[in-house]
């Protein structure tokens, strides 16, 4: 019994040191984010692989990092909207 509640305590622990580690409550698109923001994050920050990917996409090393860092912004596009809103609709601008 002492082991599963010091599990359970270690496990809280983590949750609210690390967010991406989710809780009951985490949405799949919150989930998804994390991953895709701790990917982009780990390829920009290890330069060995962000020249292999720029290598591969024949782009400068530079380019290739601010790419990444852009994708962190909204890596799985807008949050989906919450119980009692109304989603936000964008009107598309008429070029004339």
């Amino acid at each position: 019994m002492a082991d599963k509640l010091r599990t359970q305590q270690e496990l809280e622990r983590l949750q609210a040191k690390y967010i991406g580690t989710g809780h009951p409550d985490t949405t799949s698109w919150e989930w998804k984010t994390n991953v895709f923001r701790d990917t982009y994050s780990s390829l920009a920050g290890h330069p060995p692989q962000l020249a292999y990917i720029a290598l591969a996409q024949n782009e400068p090393v530079s380019k290739v990092r601010a790419q990444l860092i852009r994708k962190m912004v909204q890596p799985c596009g807008p949050p989906p909207p919450r119980e009692g809103e109304e989603p936000v609709v964008r009107r598309q601008q008429d070029d004339s």
